[in-house]
């Protein structure tokens, strides 16, 4: 219905995306039909959905990253002047005008390439948003937003709302469904199994319609860490490009260290320096021995491995096979005399794997790119499993856009591997995550490790007091 907020929940591989793609015009379905505003849409392509007042936000963001924000903003909208020449003053100036409207406080003239991946999401929401669209999909739109942006795309939301617009919306957060939206649709395995108003559901009735099951414990019990027990990596006076301050700290074996902090603290950052991702300088042990800072080949041969925040750049490679990205930091394990590959071996030991980490998909063959978003997170898991175990895996932001039902063998997974000696480096926008998952959290902002934060110590209030500079209040 015209001004109201409609959830779509279910989890990754539902078909929630593919609706979604129906309705914008992406797809052409095989069967049915599909009435907007009383018309029955003959002719599926995203042109023809956009006339008709559809704009989508797709789950994998899809900028132009070597233009600038103001031409990706304005992309299709151009001002142009009486010999066709665009007005490149009048543009920035609507640019800024629709940046500030929302409370962003970004440079319209600075390129796609520089932003973060919540930036990058706020700009794509508002691009879709801005003009008159009559019916908005937003496919796990707040999914790389910290609470404070999430805040403002609510505002975002209700304003379209306010409107008139209707707005289908996906999301795997809870109270994200509760606090936005007017009605809930459950779809699992290609069909809508529930469709109510959102007062007359429970999270409990949510969760076991999305996922078919009852879920009775989302967070198992941590492990038990041996405290005297040396590190297994030491960071010290470490200096990441783009920030002033030097961050020192070490992990234990078992051991699940969180980083807390707002999008941009910089905790990105940090993990891709320890990883070789980016230009740093300081020192890095690992099992008592110097890592050479900014070889990442070094960092992934010596036992450290690295789930990264955007899964589409830098996680998975979407154009090859399951198999390919399963065993392609591996291929030296399964290569013999004079260089021939034992593709027998690759594919049980890809088989045994996937079977761990519960990835669904429909033969190894099959190309990353074409599995559901949470789907390619396990496969970017996966691919670190299927040898000997980490010595130290960093993780990410490593539930985003996943399913309660995922995020829960997911959760397993981490707490099985700490348990086995795995230090893991943990990164997550998640309270409650962050929360139950670390056995102590260090919270970031501008780079700098504000406070520590040990396991009776964990909660919202303290981490957000420290995220936000409160350091004097951080343990009343």
């Amino acid at each position: 219905m015209p001004g109201t907020v409609n959830v779509l929940a279910g989890e990754n591989g539902a078909g929630k995306s593919t609706l979604f793609k129906l309705i914008s015009g992406q797809l052409t379905p095989d069967a049915g039909t599909i009435s907007l505003f009383g018309e029955t849409v003959r002719r599926f392509d995203p042109k023809a959905a956009q006339a008709m007042g559809v704009s989508i936000i797709p789950q994998e963001l899809a900028p132009i990253p070597e233009m600038r924000l103001w031409q990706n903003l304005l992309i299709g909208h151009e001002t142009t002047g009486p010999l066709g020449l665009i007005r490149r003053r009048e543009m920035i100036a609507q640019a800024q005008t629709l940046l500030a409207g929302v409370g962003l406080d970004l440079d319209p003239t600075m390129p796609m390439k520089s932003l973060g991946v919540a930036a990058t999401q706020m700009v794509e929401i508002l691009k879709a948003t801005s003009w008159d669209s009559r019916i908005v999909l937003m496919d796990e739109p707040s999914s790389s937003l910290s609470s404070r942006e999430t805040e403002q795309l609510f505002r975002v939301i209700r304003l379209l709302r306010d409107r008139g617009t209707c707005i289908l919306y996906t999301s795997h957060r809870m109270e994200e469904i509760e606090a936005i939206s007017d009605t809930v649709a459950i779809m699992r395995d290609g069909a809508i199994i529930r469709h109510d108003q959102t007062v007359d559901l429970t999270e409990r009735q949510i969760i076991a319609d999305m996922v078919g099951r009852e879920i009775t414990e989302l967070f198992p019990d941590r492990p038990a860490t041996l405290r005297d027990a040396a590190p297994v990596l030491d960071v010290r006076d470490l200096h990441v490009t783009g920030y002033d301050s030097r961050i020192s700290f070490a992990v234990r074996a078992g051991e699940i260290l969180g980083f807390g902090g707002l999008v941009g603290a910089g905790r990105s950052e940090l993990l891709e320096a320890i990883f070789g991702l980016r230009a740093a300088t300081g020192t890095v042990t690992l099992d008592g021995k110097s890592l050479r800072l900014g070889h990442m080949d070094q960092s992934i041969e010596r036992g450290i491995a690295m789930v990264p925040e955007d899964r589409k750049l830098a996680g998975v490679l979407t154009s090859l096979s399951i198999l390919d990205n399963i065993t392609l930091p591996h291929l030296d394990s399964f290569t013999g005399p004079g260089g021939w590959m034992d593709n027998g071996a690759r594919r049980t030991s890809a088989l045994d794997v996937l079977k761990r980490t519960r990835v669904a998909y429909a033969s190894l063959g099959q190309r990353v790119g074409h599995l559901s978003g949470g789907n390619q997170q396990k496969v970017a898991l996966a691919r670190w499993l299927v040898t000997d175990l980490p010595r130290v895996l960093i993780l990410d932001e490593p539930t985003r856009g996943i399913d309660i039902g995922a995020r829960s063998e997911l959760y397993k997974l981490i707490n099985d591997l700490a348990a086995q000696g795995v230090a893991i480096l943990l990164a997550s926008s998640d309270m409650p995550e962050l929360i139950n998952l670390s056995h102590r959290v260090l919270v970031i902002r501008g780079g700098a490790i504000m406070g520590e934060l040990k396991k009776d110590e964990l909660d919202q209030e303290r981490i957000l007091r420290l995220a936000m500079g409160r350091t004097n209040d951080a343990t009343h």
